[in-house]
């Protein structure tokens, strides 16, 4: 009997640290994650920083406070240290490529050696002319290669003048590259449509193609999950894994994350990067939640997911290739859901530096907390905290007397009306919104009048505003002294 090892699973995360995240890097971290954990497998984080010019100082800590604020926790490769700061974590490091340079010499010269791989001494000017020329005459831009069939004579003189070179790889001739991809199913592209790669720059750094494939066979990559921008680049993957005698690992390329007009999702329309979702008080749950349903369908209605159930429902088998919208909208809503979730001591710890935020000063005597709770099931983010209550920090309400009119009544029954109800209220010495609402609701009963016709005067009189909380939930929190108060004034608007 047959015992085939199936080895561990394994996948990585590996971003350039180029700035901001950006949604779809979060998106292709999580699935990453979720995949690993949901078959008992390893998730790791790999910088990827061999292109140094686009490198961003801070990037690489800030990376790492993201995935921790949304609970994407690598098992092993750059973590946050005890310190606070970046280290390493694992026995397949250094787990950033700038410190394994020699690593990417030794296996481009290897295939040198093979012949799988050739100096190339153009220069950037001839390319450019190269690549001009190409596009006049409407042809695909690919190298010519020139380089390809030099003596190993010239070679040698050429590199023992010290003449600048890169190293790329050879494409054979009239093949047909073929893949399985997880999401795409069989992928077939003919090298005749592929480059004459370079693996190794002039400065000794390799490229994305050496460097990943490289890195992803050492560090046991079992299944690479990435972009869909990245799929023509699989072909040559492929090649590079053959040239040097390694198994291939499993591919997904995940689908593009689009605009709502179906462009490709980009800050010209709207926010693409983690942070600013952050700044703008999304929790991690929904964020989290809602990326993931961006390409994955589970196959059911259910919409709000936790981690533990993503890991327990994920797999790629529902994992679309057409592109997802991103829909602010539907995030809002789902935001939302989540606030009203929490606890009001955690929402309140939550929102307390919004709310400062948003409405400056705050008088003394109100009751921020009330206040908060109040806001907890009509904001869909944090940082809409007091925007639609801020006429409970000022006493300065701007709005037209014919506000307080409500359908087709009139100035003077709307001013009947609060006098009424000025002097109704001014009994009561239980000031809960309980009792307010209780009292008053029998008040209108034993008055003959309808809701709309007294509640309405009312919300506008002590909000200024069409729309807001409850005239009761307003009237607890303003107090009866300024309850009082600005009905008065509504009166006198309507005078």
């Amino acid at each position: 009997m047959f015992n085939f090892f199936k080895p561990k699973i394994r996948t990585r995360f590996a971003p350039s640290p180029t700035g901001f995240v950006h949604l779809g890097s979060l998106r292709s971290a999580l699935y990453e994650y979720l995949f690993a954990k949901s078959q008992g497998g390893t998730f790791f984080l790999r910088i990827e920083d061999t292109d140094q010019t686009r490198e961003v100082e801070g990037s690489v800590e800030n990376l790492l406070k993201v995935l921790e604020w949304a609970g994407i926790k690598p098992d092993e490769g750059v973590v946050i240290g005890a310190d606070g700061k970046p280290t390493e974590l694992g026995k397949f490091g250094p787990y950033t490529q700038s410190k394994r340079l020699p690593l990417y010499q030794k296996y481009a010269e290897e295939l040198v050696a093979k012949g799988l791989a050739y100096y190339c001494f153009c220069t950037s000017e001839r390319l450019e002319e190269l690549r001009h020329t190409q596009e006049a005459n409407k042809l695909p831009t690919r190298y010519d290669g020139q380089c390809k069939n030099l003596s190993a004579t010239e070679v040698a003189q050429r590199l023992a003048a010290g003449e600048k070179h890169v190293i790329r790889m050879k494409i054979p001739d009239n093949r047909v590259i073929e893949f399985n991809d997880m999401i795409r199913g069989t992928v077939k592209v003919h090298t005749k449509e592929i480059d004459d790669q370079v693996i190794l720059k002039a400065d000794g750094f390799p490229t994305y193609h050496l460097a990943a494939v490289v890195d992803d066979h050492l560090m046991k990559s079992t299944h690479i999950i990435r972009a869909e921008e990245w799929l023509p680049s699989t072909p040559k993957h492929i090649l590079l894994y053959e040239y040097f005698g390694w198994a291939a690992p499993v591919y997904a390329h995940l689908p593009l994350i689009l605009n709502p007009d179906k462009s490709k999702l980009s800050k010209r329309q709207g926010d693409v990067a983690v942070e600013d979702y952050i700044k703008a008080g999304y929790l991690p749950e929904a964020l989290v939640n809602y990326v993931a349903l961006l390409g994955w369908n589970p196959g059911t209605e259910k919409e709000i997911f936790s981690m533990e159930e993503l890991v327990k429902e994920f797999s790629f088998s529902k994992v679309h290739k057409a592109g997802a919208v991103f829909d602010i909208k539907k995030l809002d809503w789902m935001n939302g859901e989540y606030l009203k979730k929490l606890p009001n001591t955690k929402f309140v710890q939550l929102a307390q530096p919004y709310l400062e935020q948003n409405v400056g000063v705050i008088p003394e005597g109100l009751d921020l907390e009330k206040i908060m709770i109040l806001e907890k099931d009509r904001v869909a983010k944090l940082s809409e905290m007091g925007e639609g209550i801020k006429f409970l920090f000022t006493d300065d309400l701007s709005y037209a007397g014919t506000s307080l009119i409500w359908k087709k009544s009139d100035g003077a029954g709307a001013k009947t009306t609060l006098s009424l109800v000025a002097e109704e209220l001014g009994k009561y010495s239980d000031w809960s919104k309980a009792n307010l609402e209780k009292s008053l609701i029998e008040f209108i009963k034993e008055r003959g009048l309808t809701n709309g016709e007294v509640l309405w005067p009312l919300r506008v009189a002590l909000t200024g505003q069409e729309k807001s909380p409850t005239p009761f939930e307003v009237a607890e929190i303003l107090g009866k002294e300024k309850t009082l108060d600005r009905i008065n004034t509504a009166i006198e608007k309507l005078a």
